[in-house]
């Protein structure tokens, strides 16, 4: 596919949905940002644009050369995201205690050096907490076998979502110079919490319900399922993706016996358009194919740590 090609196709993916779906798991890191600058506004947020922009294009030349090799492995990117997450929660405590507040700088050229430095190295940091979106895109650069190729999609795709990030800032910004501080700061700390938490999900470090129903699904269906396998079988499932997670979220298999699954897009499922199974990032519509398995429970996770959904075998 051509370059041009390539990069209106990311423009329209950044625009579309990655606007949504990077500024709910990228847009911790500029609240935390914005809320505890000593420069103005716009200087903070244009540096962290263009830190996001840089990391990204040099993220989609090295993908397009190198392909998945030098992809981050889910438990690296789980663990980046609570990282993210406490760092962000911070902010907001400062915020809330009155330490933070944004106040002009006085021609203060040492304040305003490391704040400015600040913001273009967090909005480097982005290509390192990837929403759904952005895998998507990630996959189209490696699929492209060429530097080129994998830097044009990946400046679409960073272009189209940058307007939705330049809006948040500056609007965090001028509450956190105002009377309403302590609301930037109550944000702060939500969009903390949402990325430490999703970190826990998409590293299976944080069970929820739906582990629960997997696990007595598993134990009340065994016997259920004792036929023995015959040679040669593969077991065939269908889930669907959607806006809401994976449906249906828990599916049953037989254990010892070869797996194909199906997973298909209905509507706009925004970051459940991918997903990490069995150690692999997955962008949908993707069949998997799995070997025997043991029985017990398989999680799949989408790749924001929002959605899970579990394949059990019995």
């Amino acid at each position: 596919m051509e370059p041009a090609a390539l990069f209106v196709g990311g423009l329209a993916a950044g625009m579309v949905a990655g606007t949504a779906s990077c500024t709910a798991v990228q847009g911790g890191l500029l609240t935390g940002l914005t809320t505890r600058a000593t420069v103005s506004g716009p200087k903070v947020v244009s540096l962290f644009l263009a830190g996001r922009l840089a990391s990204h294009l040099a993220a989609g030349a090295l993908l397009g050369l190198l392909g998945s090799a030098v992809r981050l492995t889910p438990g690296v990117r789980a663990a980046l995201m609570i990282v993210a997450g406490v760092a962000v929660i911070g902010f907001g405590l400062r915020l809330l205690t009155g330490r933070s507040r944004a106040c002009p700088s006085h021609g203060g050229g040492r304040q305003a050096a490391p704040a400015l430095g600040r913001a273009a190295l967090l909005g480097a940091s982005t290509i390192l907490l990837p929403c759904g979106v952005t895998l998507s895109a990630e996959a189209v650069a490696v699929s492209s076998g060429s530097a080129l190729g994998g830097t044009a999609v990946m400046a679409g795709f960073v272009t189209g979502s940058a307007p939705a990030f330049a809006l948040l800032g500056l609007a965090l910004r001028r509450m956190a110079s105002t009377r309403l501080a302590a609301l930037a700061g109550v944000l702060a700390l939500a969009a903390g919490l949402w990325t430490a938490t999703s970190g826990l999900r998409l590293g299976g470090w944080l069970p929820g319900p739906a582990a629960a129903q997997a696990v007595r699904q598993t134990s009340e269906a065994r016997h259920d399922h004792a036929r023995p396998p015959g040679a040669g079988d593969v077991q065939r499932i269908d889930v669907w993706a959607t806006d809401r997670g994976y449906r249906p979220g828990i599916v049953t298999a037989r254990a010892g016996v070869p797996v194909e699954i199906t997973f298909r897009l209905a509507g706009s499922p925004g970051c459940a358009r991918s997903l990490t199974i069995d150690g692999r990032d997955v962008a949908l519509p993707a069949v998997v194919r799995l070997g025997p398995q043991r029985p017990g429970s398989l999680r799949y996770v989408c790749s924001m740590g929002m959605y899970t959904g579990f394949v059990t075998f019995v």
